[in-house]
């Protein structure tokens, strides 16, 4: 078991250099991969939103808001527009009065699901032990 834990660390540092490693910290690049493309989609509502068009497919605005508690009608259009924009999902509409509008995943952004899923599924899994670590730490 120590060994596989081991094997783990080493391919994470092996990721994390691969990722970082080129970077001077003094004189930062202007575009960074994870600042710059990732946070579109990895906030609180895009990600609720994908997970939830990876689970059915197709949906219309106001089906995504229902199934995206909480979030505002702008906040959902804007989410939807910059996913559109970064290929992640696909928006079509149909010449009907009034206008139909679908949303899903493109290929892309299915693939990004299946990332997501795993960490999801992560969170499930180790969510216990972060419930106790906010009780231990006072922020129950």
């Amino acid at each position: 078991m120590e060994t596989v834990v081991e094997n783990q660390k080493v391919r994470t540092i092996k990721k994390l250099e691969k990722m970082f490693g080129h970077i001077d910290y003094r004189n930062p690049p202007e575009l960074c991969p994870v600042r710059d493309v990732m946070s579109v989609a990895s906030d609180q509502w895009s990600i609720l939103i994908l997970l939830w068009l990876g689970y059915f497919s197709v949906l219309r605005f106001n089906k995504l808001k229902k199934y995206v508690y909480g979030i505002s009608n702008k906040v959902l259009s804007q989410r939807l527009k910059v996913l559109e924009a970064d290929g992640y999902i696909e928006r079509k509409a149909y010449p009907e009065v009034p206008i139909r509008v679908e949303y899903n995943l493109t290929e892309f952004g299915r693939l990004y699901v299946d990332k997501l899923l795993d960490l999801a599924e992560w969170m499930h899994d180790n969510s216990p032990k972060v419930m106790a670590n906010r009780k231990r730490y006072g922020l129950e």
